[in-house]
């Protein structure tokens, strides 16, 4: 196939359309159910009073808002793709935004900012204080703003769709890799992400990592459960060793959710016993590096450690539940001072997915005897 036809192929996948629209047209859909926050996505954007103002500024002083993008769905409702924070904290503010229980929350008021000091206070509209509430003049001016909105069509693509989410909420974005896989997640198949954020909190599977509390807000405990399932389902043989690790697991993530033969049950159950096999014999340690000169395990969680420990267990689970605890503990003690181990984690600038190759061949070596 050549560039033209590659390019005239992939241009078809998604349709759009687009046209400016008023805030208050947005505000009327968001009331009338039509059109849909996502609010699970919510947890994952995290503006805070002060971003939120200057946005609200923004919008008062008549600055270039970036376009929305929304996705029509079957039944005629548009879904947020990129664009969220910034039309629920409108929402927010005209006081008509709900959480995931549909609980309406509190309004927003304002803080005061550099060239809008008189906002610190401000309400949309507060009957008991006039004083701080927008006049019926601002609430009509501000209504009448608009903001660019880019419709995908029905009929695109859905992997077409999860690609353009993924790419308008990269760049710039706060989100991390995760939170952006989460919210995929959700998107594609919802019953998936509830399983996997059940799981991630799995006491066992907690216990085993030492994570800092900046990691567990930015669900980092997550990533590392898809990646046992993204590691146990994968063929390393497939890997060219040219793949970037954060797009190969979106794409594997995607792949399970679409399987049918991902057995959802049974790799719960796999995920279980093995960290309450770990938790047992190692547990905070479970993948820390092993210092033979200190005769201790040191140091913070480590990726390298999980590839091989984790899925090597999860591989032979009936083996490792009945094997001796200290037997076990020794067989991971070694794995430190093993010249592949040693070779694939020492090596600068290799790249994550060749260490993954090299590390999946060590596990099976380890504990596949």
């Amino acid at each position: 196939m050549t560039l033209q036809n590659e390019i005239d192929a992939r241009s078809k996948e998604i349709h759009t359309d687009g046209y400016p629209m008023s805030l208050g047209e947005l505000i009327n859909m968001y009331r009338d159910d039509e059109l849909q926050l996502q609010p699970d996505f919510q947890r994952f954007f995290r503006w805070n009073d002060v971003q939120k103002t200057r946005f609200i500024e923004s919008i008062l002083l008549g600055i270039p808002i970036p376009s929305i993008f929304v996705a029509r769905g079957e039944n005629g409702v548009w879904d947020v793709v990129d664009g969220l924070q910034r039309l629920s904290t409108i929402f927010e503010f005209v006081g008509i935004l709900k959480n995931d229980k549909e609980e309406t929350l509190a309004p927003l008021s304002l803080q005061g900012t550099k060239f809008l000091p008189s906002l610190k206070g401000k309400k949309w509209e507060d009957k008991y204080d006039l004083e701080n509430s927008f006049t019926p003049e601002q609430r009509i001016d501000f209504k009448r703003s608009k903001l660019d909105v880019k419709i995908i069509k029905k009929g695109s693509d859905e992997e077409a769709k999860f690609e353009l989410f993924q790419r308008l909420n990269t760049g710039g974005s706060s989100l991390t890799n995760q939170e952006i896989r989460n919210c995929l997640m959700i998107m594609s198949n919802k019953k998936f992400y509830e399983w996997l954020f059940e799981l991630s909190k799995d006491s066992n599977f907690q216990s085993t990592l030492p994570l800092t509390d900046k990691q567990l807000i930015e669900r980092e405990d997550i990533e590392i459960a898809l990646r046992f399932f993204v590691y146990r389902h994968t063929n390393i043989s497939d890997l060219s060793g040219s793949e970037d690790m954060g797009e190969y697991l979106t794409n594997m993530m995607l792949e399970l959710i679409k399987s049918p033969t991902f057995d959802l049950e049974n790799e719960a159950h796999i995920f279980k016993q093995t960290f309450q096999i770990l938790n047992s014999t190692l547990g905070e340690n479970s993948f820390k590096k092993f210092d033979p000169l200190k005769d201790k395990f040191l140091g913070a969680f480590l990726v390298s450690s999980f590839e091989i420990i984790a899925v090597g267990i999860s591989q032979n689970i009936d083996y490792y539940r009945e094997m001796d605890a200290s037997d076990l503990i020794s067989k991971v003690k070694g794995i430190y001072s093993h010249s592949t181990y040693q070779e694939a984690t020492k090596k600068a600038g290799m790249r994550a997915i060749n260490r993954l190759k090299i590390l999946s061949s060590l596990s099976e070596e380890i504990f596949n005897s």
